[in-house]
């Protein structure tokens, strides 16, 4: 505890951010301001030249104010090119900023051709960015979507420390895939004999393309195993990568992408991990962004002045909407017969029993609810094997949470329990229910077990539907999908 104090009083500091500087209200005018950053735009006059420079740490940047006459280094100042500079912080004479720093010295620390530079100040189009997914960050927009991916990792830590989750870390590689539904990444060494090789205990054994022995993957989700930690923590989540070897190409999926998943005991109703979901989300919405990084995100999105409206109403304290999948598709099948089949704006005709297509989804939150909503209660044949069922026998104590313009955003459920109810269902899958690959998971409902539930929220597509920006490649600094990785 006392080390604890003596750290948390350290005097030591880094030099302040650009973001930090603007921010203050305690500085003296008199006292000089050294600080570093990047050159986004450069103005030249007769006498004077204008500079706007960003470290990155606020969507503004700051404006500098040479004199033509402070130092032959002014014709390193182009585009791209960072520097160093000190002077002093004052009220802006001009309009469009509250401040400006008037300079007295500064250094080109690396230069940028101009001429060569990629991110140039006219309109990039979304391609060319992601060819250059090493500099696309230096644009604006880009930039505040990693700042508004940070705001939403901390609102959502501040969210689970308050209703007392332990935060954890989860194994990347797997030997199963939690989804069932074969999408994974096999992982293999890249040399199957090392160039070292340790002597075998046994002369039986033999070096195989398997390291661990046994076919291992990328996880696909964390869910199995924060079970496994919440049989003795209570309540658990993690921030973590996931991998599916999906190849669909459309704006909602990515190869390599964030979960939030958190795992609880004790809970008992499908609903109860709806309210929690509502309630983290609602945090997100009103607490995640500030008006000068919607500003910047605004620009080209369209109808962006009705997507804020949305996300407004989602953040207010009136609940968001239920419905059952029953309902769902008797809503669904009940437009397409109104609108006749050569009308009906669904490719994919909705049918009990089939799966929602993204159509269905955004149709269910966009145009009947007009907000988010929680469709429960699917089918057990649509949902993984360890949804728990309901008293019906023919569906599950599950929801996916459905919003406007991004679809499915949560999946979620109740997870089974019950050993023997368990263990039929895997053996009606196919599973193996005595082998190693689920003994463990097993033993968690043989000893002590407890009812729990859980969920999953696609980070990249949280980020979406707060920011506007439709796809999700734009929502991560470097995306991975099919048949495309740079870097």
């Amino acid at each position: 505890m006392l080390l604890r104090r003596l750290a948390s009083t350290s005097a030591w500091t880094l030099p302040p951010t650009i973001r930090q500087v603007l921010s203050s209200s305690g500085l003296d005018p008199a006292n000089k301001v050294q600080l570093c950053g990047w050159i986004k735009s450069v103005r030249r006059q007769k006498n004077v030249t204008f500079a706007v420079i960003s470290d990155g740490s606020c969507p503004t940047g700051l404006q500098a104010v040479l004199s033509n006459t402070v130092s032959s280094r002014l014709k390193g100042l182009t585009n791209g090119a960072s520097v160093r500079v000190s002077g002093l912080l004052v009220n802006s004479r001009g309009t469009g900023q509250a401040k400006e720093l008037q300079v007295d010295s500064i250094d080109v620390l690396g230069e940028s051709d101009p001429e060569t530079y990629p991110i140039q100040k006219q309109t990039l189009s979304v391609d060319y960015l992601r060819d250059h997914a090493h500099l696309r960050i230096r644009t604006d927009t880009n930039a505040s979507i990693l700042r508004l991916r940070d705001s939403l990792t901390k609102v959502l830590h501040r969210f689970y420390e308050r209703h007392d989750f332990c935060y954890v870390h989860t194994p990347i590689l797997t030997s199963s895939d939690c989804e069932g539904a074969g999408e994974t990444f096999r992982v293999t060494p890249s040399s199957v004999v090392p160039s070292h090789a340790p002597d075998l205990p046994d002369s039986s054994d033999t070096l195989s393309s398997e390291f661990f022995s046994k076919p291992a993957y990328l996880t696909v989700s964390s869910q199995l195993h924060l079970e496994a930690l919440a049989s003795s923590l209570s309540r658990v989540y993690t921030l973590s990568p996931c991998f599916r070897a999906e190849r669909s190409q459309t704006n909602r999926h990515l190869a390599e992408f964030w979960m939030l998943e958190a795992e609880w005991a004790w809970t008992r109703e499908v609903n109860d991990v709806c309210r929690l979901v509502e309630a983290c989300l609602k945090d997100a919405l009103i607490l995640g962004i500030d008006e000068e990084e919607r500003r910047v995100l605004a620009k080209g999105v369209p109808d962006y002045e009705q997507r804020l409206r949305c996300l407004e109403d989602a953040a207010s304290s009136k609940p968001w909407v239920r419905l059952t999948y029953t309902e769902a598709i008797s809503e669904l099948e009940k437009y397409a017969a109104s609108t006749g089949p050569k009308a009906s704006m669904f490719e994919f005709q909705p049918r009990w029993g089939r799966a929602l297509q993204s159509e269905h989804e955004r149709w269910l939150s966009e145009v009947l609810v007009k907000g988010p909503v929680f469709v429960t209660d699917y089918p057990s044949s649509l949902k993984p094997f360890y949804t728990r069922m309901n008293d019906d026998g023919r569906s599950v104590a599950c929801f996916d949470l459905l919003v406007p313009y991004v679809g499915e955003l949560v999946g979620g459920s109740l997870r089974e329990e019950r050993l023997d109810a368990l263990r039929s269902r895997m053996s009606a899958l196919g599973m193996d229910t005595e082998g190693e690959e689920y003994k463990w998971y097993l033993d968690l409902r043989r000893f002590g077990s407890a009812p729990h539930g859980g969920f999953g929220l696609g980070f990249e597509r949280l980020v979406s539907w707060v920011s506007g920006i439709e796809n999700v490649r734009e929502c991560i600094a470097m995306p991975r999908w099919a048949r495309r990785m740079l870097l």
